[in-house]
C-alpha cells in the first residue's frame, strides 16, 4: 500500500522560518490561539503550492483562488494579495528550499468560544515553507488502485466544493475508508451518485481519445493542477470535457488518473478491483505526465524565488 503524500519536516527545528502575521518565528516558537476560530471550527480558507527549482507553482493562480475563498465565505485577509506574495517568496528564500512544498492558511481569529464570527476582530495568517514527500515513482509506472468511497462528497448547495477551507472532515471521512482497503486513493462521489473526486485530488477520465471530467458543480474543487493539466492537454490537441459522470462511465473509461498539488498525474489502473483500460498506464495519460513535469520546471510556469 502506497502512503498518501504528505508535507514532511525534513529541515531542523531552529533552522525553519514560519511566517505568522507578518513576523517570523522558529517552528519551536510558532503558535496561534487556542480561541482561533481557525482551529475551533475549521473557520478559514488555505492554499497547498508547490515549488520547482526555485520557483512557485502557479502563486498568483493559488492566491487569486485564496481570496476568492475567503471572499465567499465574509473572511477578510488582513493584507492586500501583492503583499502576500512578497511575504510568500520571502518564506521560501529564508528556508532556502530549491524544491518544496508551501502550506498557506487564513484563519478568522481569534475570538471567543462562541460560533459568532463577528466576536473575531481581525483575522490572522501564516506561511510554512518545507519539504514534501510524494507517492514512490513506481505509483507513476504502475498505476494506482483505488476504490469509491461509501462517504458522499458535501453538498455544494451547502459547502461549496470550491471554497478551500479548513473543514476537510468530510474528505477524511471518506479517507478513513482506505485504511482497511489497501489503496492509497478513494473515489467520492455526490449524494446523487455523479462522480466527485478523489479525497485528495481531482479525478480524470480518457475516452475516445478525448478528456472528462467532473464539472465544479458536482462539488467538484476547481484544482490549480487540474487546471494546468487542462490547457496542457488542450495544447497538445485533446479535448477536454466538464460534465456529470456515473461509475459506469469510470469503468468502461480507456485511462483514468488524478491530478493534485502533490500528486501531480498520477495514473491509476484499477477502480473497485475492476481494471482500466488494460490495467497500466495509458498512453495519454503518460504523455500528460511528461509534459507536466517539464511545464513545472519551466520558467513560466512559476514565480521566481531568487534573483540570478
Amino acid at each position: 500500500m502506497w502512503v498518501m503524500w504528505l508535507p514532511v519536516l525534513w529541515r531542523k527545528e531552529a533552522e525553519m522560518e514560519i511566517l505568522i502575521d507578518g513576523q517570523y518565528y522558529d517552528r519551536s516558537e510558532a503558535k496561534i490561539s487556542v480561541f482561533d476560530h481557525g482551529l475551533l471550527y475549521g473557520d478559514g480558507v488555505f492554499e497547498g503550492i508547490r515549488i520547482y527549482n526555485k520557483r512557485i507553482f502557479e502563486l498568483e493562480a493559488h492566491i487569486r483562488r485564496l481570496y476568492e475563498s475567503a471572499h465567499s465565505i465574509a473572511l477578510e485577509i488582513p493584507i492586500p494579495r501583492e503583499k502576500m506574495i512578497r511575504q510568500t517568496i520571502e518564506t521560501v528564500r529564508r528556508n532556502g528550499l530549491v524544491d518544496g512544498y508551501i502550506r498557506l492558511v487564513v484563519t478568522r481569529g481569534e475570538g471567543d468560544l462562541g460560533l459568532n464570527p463577528i466576536k473575531c476582530p481581525k483575522a490572522s495568517y501564516f506561511i510554512i515553507a518545507s519539504n514534501i514527500q510524494m507517492y514512490p515513482e513506481e505509483a507513476y509506472t504502475h498505476g494506482l488502485k483505488i476504490i469509491t468511497c461509501s462517504t458522499r462528497r458535501n453538498e455544494h448547495q451547502t459547502i461549496n466544493g470550491n471554497v478551500k477551507s479548513l473543514n476537510y472532515l468530510n474528505n477524511i471521512m471518506a479517507a478513513l475508508e482506505l485504511r482497511s482497503a489497501g489503496v492509497s486513493e478513494g473515489l467520492m462521489l455526490t449524494t446523487g451518485g455523479f462522480v466527485c473526486e478523489c479525497t485528495a485530488d481531482n479525478f480524470f477520465m480518457v475516452n475516445n481519445g478525448c478528456l472528462w471530467t467532473p464539472d465544479p458543480a458536482t462539488g467538484a474543487l476547481r484544482g490549480i493542477t487540474r487546471m494546468v493539466v487542462m490547457r496542457l492537454a488542450r495544447q497538445m490537441g485533446i479535448e477536454v470535457h466538464e460534465g456529470f459522470y456515473t461509475l459506469h462511465d469510470v469503468y468502461s473509461a480507456d485511462e483514468c488518473f488524478l491530478t493534485g498539488t502533490g500528486a501531480e498525474v498520477a495514473p491509476i489502473v484499477e477502480v473497485d478491483l475492476r481494471s482500466i483500460g488494460d490495467g497500466a498506464p495509458g498512453p495519454i495519460t503518460r504523455g500528460l505526465i511528461d509534459v507536466f513535469r517539464a511545464y513545472a520546471r519551466a520558467p513560466e510556469s512559476g514565480t521566481p524565488v531568487y534573483e540570478d
